[in-house]
């Protein structure tokens, strides 16, 4: 970290939440800078609330009253005496009206200029000016506001699979791979619906799809007096759903003549747009030909993958690698100062790869999830960082984005890079929130991924093989063997009764397993007994804590409430009462009639009402979480006997949504229930 004296700023406005609210302020810090954190009522006692100089509340938990309202962090830098802003990534960081505003308030935007983001922003204007400096694009539609036939018809022309993208926004929000030309349609209008709800804007592109493409960064850094800089790349190809989960610096698959054209390539896109501050430009790159690369975008802030970059870059002509801040020099660059170095000062050393902790629970298809942080243990040290805006106790709720963290690893190659990451994955625990920390350290442990052979839809193909289909026997007996713990009375010396507590006492000989009936949501319920007073050898039991060697490796499994742990994958063991259960399923009849929400959000479209007909398949709803869009559908022919929600509705995990009571067949009976769940996810973010 080097001296920040330019005078300009002393206080700064960070418009975001979360772990890059907390990643902002921690340079603020370092620089002597006072930070003001803005919150929602959802945030009120959030970590980057906690760790800025000060804080404001800007609104109700909505995004659009609160962290999407200019007026109100306009406000809040008023009141607080800011002199600039930085927008983070996310909601407004790429919002061009949000830069101007700042602007005309008399406050610094630290980011690029509202032209080059209006600009970068429009993904068709972007790759029209682009290409015109000579970088290569993707091959795809050309003009603004196309109809949803000029669309169909753009796609058939390119020829298919094509790939639907929002012309504003990124993330993989609204974006559909069509492989088929009678699904247009309805991706279209599905792509449209989340476009404009994501970022205000349905206007869409249609591009080539490329099979098997690796998508590659390269991010730059420019100055507002001329002077461009490109800070090598960054493998972005691991994605789900085109969101990117893994992050590597360098890339494995190009050479250094490569390399250099692709930051060139960056560097000439950037020059295009009279660019500003810290910004990435993202290339799609043929597997088996990367020369053929081709410009997709250009993301006009900082990106969620920076760490991989610092830890990997400097601006030291030895080598010695590291140490690069990039959230200061967006800072610098903002208070008006020259980058100092020229290309060839720049070095890079080792390998960084970083991995994003959401909060979703593989075992359910990575559906969102929630709830309250009761353990929370991140990794640090040894060339090892976490970026988080987690504490223990903090509510992780359905309304922001699902990420919660990043892990990153830095080693003097890729192999001890991944290695460290696996073993901080390891050591990650978030108790009481599913995420897919476990799945990710699975993931990196993949024979492609060691390889080095990745490509964009890896993930999709691989995916089922890395989610657990049964939870483990050790965490089932380590639940009840906690439980156990907590039937057996202290001995305090005195006279116990031996009925009075179920320690499995019997007359006349040794005492009888005690049952103890478990279940783990998603899962069949299941009974383990313990025989008291004879617990496996491998079990440690006490208040909170049960410690279990298993195969000659001690593991932790730390009990809040009901929540267990290992190796990054975490279990929600609740007790089953079988015999309520049958009472809940006779008075509900057939349970595959009854809709449930498969995660916690808002119902954003209801498309029947009570006493509709219904096909198997058809969608009848739509919920919204963290950004994804997940339709509901009927499980059979039948028709609507009930619908328990309306459009806006806030939903839990669970909750009952419709029951779609079944026609009978020839033979009076109900069909029997498709083999496909209830649930068909249509859109992505």
């Amino acid at each position: 970290m080097t001296s920040f004296d330019t005078g300009l700023f002393d206080t700064v406005l960070v418009a975001n939440r979360g772990e890059i609210a907390v990643r902002v302020i921690r340079t603020l810090r370092a620089l002597g800078i006072r930070s003001v954190a803005v919150y929602s009522d959802a945030d009120a006692d959030a970590r980057h609330v906690r760790e800025a100089d000060t804080a404001v509340r800007i609104g109700p938990a909505p995004a659009a009253e609160s962290y999407l309202s200019a007026a109100r962090l306009l406000d809040a830098a008023a009141r607080t005496g800011a002199q600039a802003v930085h927008p983070g990534y996310g909601f407004l960081a790429e919002n061009a009206a949000f830069a101007r505003a700042c602007t005309d308030a008399g406050l610094v935007f630290i980011g690029p200029p509202a032209d080059a983001i209006d600009l970068m922003g429009d993904k068709i204007r972007a790759k029209e000016t682009v290409r015109a400096a000579g970088v290569p694009v993707v091959p795809g539609s050309s003009g603004s506001g196309l109809s949803d036939a000029e669309l169909a018809a753009a796609a058939r022309e390119i020829g298919m699979p094509v790939l639907l993208k929002p012309s504003a926004g990124g993330g993989g929000k609204g974006m559909r791979l069509v492989r088929e030309a009678d699904r247009l349609t309805d991706e279209i209008a599905a792509a449209r619906r989340e476009a404009r709800s994501s970022f205000g804007d349905d206007t869409l592109l249609v591009e080539r799809w490329i099979d098997r493409p690796r998508h590659i960064e390269i991010q730059v850094l420019a100055d507002g007096h001329g002077n461009v800089l490109h800070l090598g790349e960054r493998e972005c190809s691991l994605q789900r759903r085109h969101q990117k989960i893994i992050e590597e610096a360098p890339s494995v698959l190009l050479d250094e003549a490569t390399r250099a054209a692709m930051g060139e390539a960056a560097v000439q896109a950037a020059r295009s747009c009279g660019y500003r501050g810290a910004g990435t430009v993202e290339f799609i790159v043929p597997g088996k030909d990367p020369s053929g690369y081709c410009f997709m975008e250009m993301n006009t802030r900082l990106q969620v993958e920076h760490p991989v970059t610092e830890m990997t870059v400097s601006f030291d002509p030895t080598g010695a690698g590291g140490g690069l801040d990039l959230v200061e020099w967006q800072l610098r660059i903002a208070a008006g100062e020259h980058l100092p170095y020229a290309q060839e000062h720049l070095s890079f050393t080792g390998h960084a790869i970083e991995a994003r902790i959401c909060a979703e629970d593989p075992s359910r298809d990575f559906l969102p999830t929630g709830g309250t942080v009761l353990t929370l243990r991140e990794p640090s040290g040894d060339g090892t960082r976490t970026d988080s805006g987690l504490t223990e106790g903090a509510e992780v709720g359905s309304r922001y984005d699902p990420m919660l963290a990043k892990v990153i690893a830095h080693g003097p190659d890729r192999a001890s890079a991944l290695r460290k990451l696996r073993a901080a994955l390891a050591a990650t625990v978030t108790l009481g929130v599913p995420t897919n920390a476990g799945f990710l350290r699975r993931l990196l442990a993949h024979p492609d991924v060691v390889s080095g052979e990745l490509d964009t839809g890896l993930v999709e193909r691989v995916a089922a093989d890395l989610v657990a289909d049964a939870v483990p026997d050790e965490v089932y007996a380590a639940a009840a063997a906690v439980r156990q713990a907590a039937l057996e009375p202290a001995d305090d010396g005195g006279w116990r009764d031996p009925f009075a507590a179920p320690t499995g006492f019997r007359l006349g000989g040794a005492p009888a397993p005690v049952r103890h009936w478990l279940r783990v949501p998603g899962q069949d319920p299941v009974a383990y007994d313990v025989r008291p007073g004879a617990a496996p050898e491998h079990f440690e039991v006490t208040a909170d804590e049960v410690r279990i060697t298993v195969e000659g490796i001690r593991h932790t499994f730390h009990r809040g409430g009901d929540w267990l742990g290992r190796d990054g994958d975490a279990w929600h063991v609740g007790d089953h009462d079988p015999v309520a259960e049958a009472l809940r399923e006779a008075a509900r009849g057939h349970g595959v009639d009854t809709l449930a929400a498969p995660m916690p959000g808002t119902v954003t479209v209801v498309k029947v009402a009570v006493g509709d007909e219904v096909t198997a398949g058809q969608g009848l709803l739509v919920v919204e979480a963290m950004k994804m869009e997940h339709v509901i559908s009927a499980p059979h022919a039948g028709t609507v006997t009930a619908l328990d929600v309306t459009p806006g509705s806030t939903v839990s995990i669970d909750q009952v949504l419709a029951v779609v009571a079944p026609h009978e067949t020839a033979d009076g009976d109900a069909p029997e229930a498709p083999d496909t769940p209830g649930t068909d996810e249509e859109a992505t973010a």
